[in-house]
């Protein structure tokens, strides 16, 4: 009988069940990064599919503004409200339209707000062949306020109507436009409308990052759902917001927001949380607006209202920017570096990802074949956001045409 400490085990032996064959070094993390990956394009595809049938079911949701049939008899006294600074280029061809409206009923106000281009100067001449037209000369700005808001707040006191519409300086309106838009809230007992403009982007860089955005606030503003009371979801957009006046000094005018650079939507929030109903239309048709030239324009453009639009959290934007590498980058970049059903899944995301970008794009009527730089879209909005934010913070506040605002100022309007 051979003694205990001879025998050996051999290389399958097994011990209480287990194989003595040693395990390689590493295979145990790297199963877990498989795991991982694995698990991390499952949620991208799932997330690619919710967001894709969110937006596609909302879209049907949202009324045509131009399809609106047209206010017959009175309506209601509209006085429509811009706010104006440095505007030579486009302000003219923008104002006849808006003074050509076939609404009977309404008056125009355009606050000049401190422009140092021949801004006033048109202004004041056309004043003298249209009637319609009042024009307010703001030549400085109190404390406390941005230009923009400050401007819109003094047109708001100059009007006497029972209706305030609230829009840019550069928005060219169909002649239709107003009578529709009063008849709808008219005929819905709605208290407060907004409606997307059609948009002219001259350039396809500029179209590319634009797709883009329309899907991120889709997604994080969820407008379509602004019209279900007593939920948060809201929505106003700078192009058209039209509001009754009861409603807007109920929530408390633009004081509220003096000092947010993304006025636009706070004016919806403020309007919502105050027992406003409200309704998005689809304004395509209706209006129309050269947003941006270019992507430079665009980049300078957002840098008074990326960071706000997130709050001023520095921790909302870095998980902002964590969730938009991991669902709208990575799974272009797993698909050459996956395999199995990790690859597949990456693969069925990107390609969902792509398809609502596309639809968005054709909506938008900006060039569905860009949904094939996807990445290269995200990458670049990624970019501009986190410039804006750092810019913001390291100057400690922003400037915009020729006024400076503290970060600490900015911040400290919460709404």
């Amino acid at each position: 009988m051979p003694s205990l400490t001879s025998v050996r085990p051999s290389s399958g032996a097994r011990i209480a069940g287990r194989s003595l064959r040693p395990t390689p070094l590493g295979h145990e993390p790297s199963r877990v990064i498989s795991i991982s990956l694995l698990a991390l394009a499952a949620l991208s595809c799932a997330a690619a599919v919710i967001a894709l049938a969110d937006i596609v079911l909302g879209a049907r949701h949202i009324p045509v503004l131009i399809e609106q049939p047209l206010q017959a008899g009175r309506g209601g006294r509209v006085s429509v409200v811009i706010a104006a600074r440095d505007e030579e280029r486009n302000i003219e061809a923008a104002l006849r339209s808006v003074l050509s409206q076939t609404y009977d009923d309404y008056e125009v106000i355009v606050v000049d707000d401190r422009s140092a281009d021949a801004t006033g100067a048109i202004l004041d001449r056309m004043r003298e062949t249209w009637p319609r037209l009042r024009v307010v000369h703001v030549t400085e700005l109190p404390p406390g306020w941005l230009g923009k808001n400050h401007a819109m707040q003094v047109g708001a006191e100059a009007a006497d109507g029972e209706m305030l519409l609230f829009s840019d300086a550069d928005i060219v309106l169909d002649p239709t436009t107003l009578s529709r838009a009063v008849r709808y809230m008219n005929d819905n007992g709605v208290d407060h409308i907004t409606a997307g403009p059609g948009l002219v982007l001259p350039s396809l860089p500029l179209a590319l990052v634009v797709n883009f955005f329309t899907i991120s606030l889709l997604l994080y503003m969820r407008p379509y759902r602004a019209r279900v009371p007593g939920t948060r979801w809201h929505i106003g957009i700078g192009a058209f917001n039209l509001v009754r006046v009861s409603s807007y000094r109920r929530a408390g005018t633009h004081r509220r927001i003096a000092m947010r650079p993304d006025d636009d939507l706070k004016l919806g929030k403020i309007l919502k949380e105050s027992g406003a109903s409200q309704h998005l239309l689809d304004g395509r048709g209706a209006l129309t607006v050269e947003w941006y030239r270019t992507l430079g324009e665009l980049v300078r453009g957002f840098r008074k209202n990326a960071f706000a639009a997130l709050e001023y959290r520095l921790w909302v934007v870095t998980g902002a920017v964590v969730v938009s590498l991991a669902l709208n980058v990575w799974p272009f970049v797993a698909i050459a570096v996956t395999s199995g059903a990790t690859r597949a899944l990456n693969a069925a995301t990107a390609l969902v990802a792509m398809t609502l970008y596309a639809l968005v794009a054709r909506s938008l009527r900006q060039h569905p074949w860009l949904a094939l730089f996807y990445p290269v879209a995200a990458l670049i909005f990624l970019y501009i956001v986190v410039a804006a934010t750092l810019r913001t913070v390291f100057a400690g506040g922003i400037e915009w045409r020729g006024t400076r605002y503290s970060l600490r100022a900015l911040r400290a309007n919460k709404v």
